[in-house]
């Protein structure tokens, strides 16, 4: 039995780490199912797992095995193992390591070289597991085959997990009740904004890609997009130059930026482009990679001689750059796993790093929540509620669930508006962030807009500002409504016109159109972390104009069709 204190050579754990392995011994004393360790990206699950095996194995005189899926985690595990304890004799069985040792009190393998050795190995008492969202779901696979093999060895064997992302895409939670499931319980957990505010974690901020991309044409296959979709949806000429120009524009003074494309090719075009059109050299590895080309390109990388390094999906779990202060996210994905994952190569420390930016192309942070609040939907439970929510009066990004803003008071009125499916392209990587862009305008054009389906409702001026080729921004202004919509109206007329405020939209869209408005050169847009919605939020205007001389010289306005939108269907308008 496993006892509460300990004794002997010790890291000087963090007080979290020193909590998670009190937590361990307390669950495996107190219960007879097998517990489970959450600790973020870069919060140190390594010492955690050494201290654990020290104790198994030198207070107890237990045997413990250690698993892991990747042999730079295994590395973590057996360097952190000799720190701790440097007298206990660690066995590695590993084929990527070239060792298959047995006999050992304590061994860390490589589930793919020891999933059919647990008899070999003889009796352990302690399976570690690492990376434990792992463990498939199923009742096959190697972690259960070796699993069921311990346990016919050992009837009393107990199992540990640790990880950073406790769930699964498909099924939810990798902890359920005994004895349909492996692990059982989070005895636990701590947070990635926790571990920020404690200063062990790297600040986040995010940006979005201009661009933006739909996944709606995407196929889901086993709950992720189907890899060769999403490719060719990524791999065009447009988004690879324009991800490549934002990349390049934002890490001008970063130190390292490390890029998750959709696919070989995909990333290869990247490599490409940021070359002959920026005069980047640029790192490319994937799973076909020689593990020696893969070793000097990673070598380069962490040296930082090589400031920019794209992967597909061979650097989500087990590398470790403490330096990257830039992830740059040219891929969709539906599994939070993978996103979480991905985000958190940039959550390590590392002097004269301030943050890390997360610039996100394939609308992650929206489909997933912010970082600190993945939401994870149970199968069958829908998509939920947005995490996040704005003050209206002094712009704090915070919980959804609060009814006053902690931050000036305000109360939100009751929910009371239409909700409507997000569909955006970002939002805060961590709650309370937003997200701002400015844009210069090189068209602005004024339309009457009639609600499909309500010709009772008030009309509004739909005003839609072209920015860049083929890029628009729109805001709604409320001549025909009455209360603060009116005011607001007013007031927005006031800025841009010496004409008097007109008395409905129609009459609104005529002057504007006539040249009654002040140019718009430049708008800024906001997008907040949970909505939907971006939002024109500050304008610089060109001079005023003089009034109309002759009343006459206005224009009859045009007839628009009934109902007409301009091919903008009415649920993407915020009223």
């Amino acid at each position: 039995m496993i006892a509460a204190t300990t004794s002997g050579p010790r890291i000087e754990l963090r007080p979290y780490q020193r909590e998670a392995v009190d937590r361990v011994y307390a669950h495996l004393r107190e219960r007879d199912d097998n517990p489970c360790v959450v600790i973020p990206t870069g919060g140190g699950k390594t010492p955690i797992i050494a201290t654990i095996c020290r104790d198994a194995v030198g207070q107890w005189n237990g045997r413990v095995v250690l698993l892991a899926h990747v042999k730079e985690l295994l590395e973590q595990a057996a360097d952190k193992l000799r720190l701790i304890a440097p007298d206990l004799p660690v066995g590695i069985y590993s084929a990527g390591l070239k060792r298959k040792d047995l006999g050992y009190s304590a061994t860390v393998a490589g589930i793919q070289s020891i999933w059919k050795k647990a008899c070999d190995l003889g009796p352990v008492d302690l399976i570690i597991v690492d990376e434990a969202h792992m463990v498939p779901a199923e009742d096959d696979g190697m972690y259960r085959q070796f699993i069921a093999d311990a346990r016919a060895v050992n009837p009393n064997v107990r199992i540990i997990g640790l990880t950073a992302t406790p769930y699964r895409m498909k099924s939810g939670s990798i902890c359920a009740p005994l004895p349909h499931n492996i692990l059982n319980h989070v005895c636990f957990e701590v947070g990635v904004r926790e571990l920020i505010v404690q200063g062990y974690l790297s600040p986040l901020k995010t940006k979005a890609g201009r661009q933006k991309v739909s996944t709606d044409d995407l196929h889901v296959r086993a709950g992720e997009f189907v890899a060769s979709e999403v490719e060719d949806l990524m791999d065009k000429d447009a988004l690879v130059e324009g991800a490549c120009g934002e990349i390049v524009e934002h890490t001008r003074d970063r130190q390292a930026t490390l890029i998750f494309s959709s696919g070989v090719r995909h990333g290869q075009h990247i490599v490409e482009t940021l070359k002959s059109r920026h005069g980047v050299e640029c790192g490319f590895v994937s799973g076909d990679t020689p593990d020696g080309v893969r070793a000097a390109i990673l070598g380069r990388f962490r040296s930082g001689s090589l400031k920019y390094l794209c992967n597909v999906n061979v650097l989500t779990t087990g590398f470790d750059a403490p330096h990257i202060d830039c992830v740059a996210l040219v891929r969709p994905t539906m599994s939070p796993g993978l996103y979480y994952q991905m985000v958190g190569r940039g959550f390590r420390l590392q002097p004269g790093k301030a943050d890390c930016l997360v610039l996100d192309f394939g609308g992650n942070v929206l489909r997933h929540g912010p970082v600190d609040a993945i939401r994870v939907d149970q199968p069958g439970s829908g998509t939920g509620e947005p995490p996040v929510k704005e003050c209206q009066e002094c712009c704090a990004l915070i919980a959804a669930g609060f009814q006053v803003c902690p931050e000036c008071g305000h109360r939100f009125p009751e929910p009371n508006r239409q909700k409507h499916e997000a569909s955006a392209a970002t939002e805060g990587i961590l709650t309370g962030q937003t997200t701002r862009e400015e844009h210069r305008v090189s068209e602005t054009t004024y339309h009457v807009h009639m609600k499909r389906g309500d010709p009772s409702a008030p009309l509004t001026m739909r005003v839609e500002y072209r920015v860049g080729f083929n890029r628009y921004f729109r805001e709604w202004v409320c001549f025909d409504h009455t209360g603060y919509a009116r005011t607001k109206a007013e007031a927005w007329w006031r800025a841009r016109s010496v004409e008097p405020v007109p008395s409905s939209t129609e009459e609104a869209v005529e002057l504007a159109r006539a040249g009654a408005l002040a140019p718009t050169l430049s708008i800024t847009v906001e997008k907040k972390a949970g909505e939907q919605f971006e939002r024109v939020t500050r304008h610089v205007l060109g001079e005023r104009p003089p009034r109309l001389d002759d009343p006459d010289a206005v224009p009859d306005r045009e007839p628009e069709p009934a109902g007409t939108t301009y091919g903008i269907p009415d649920d993407e308008i915020p009223f």
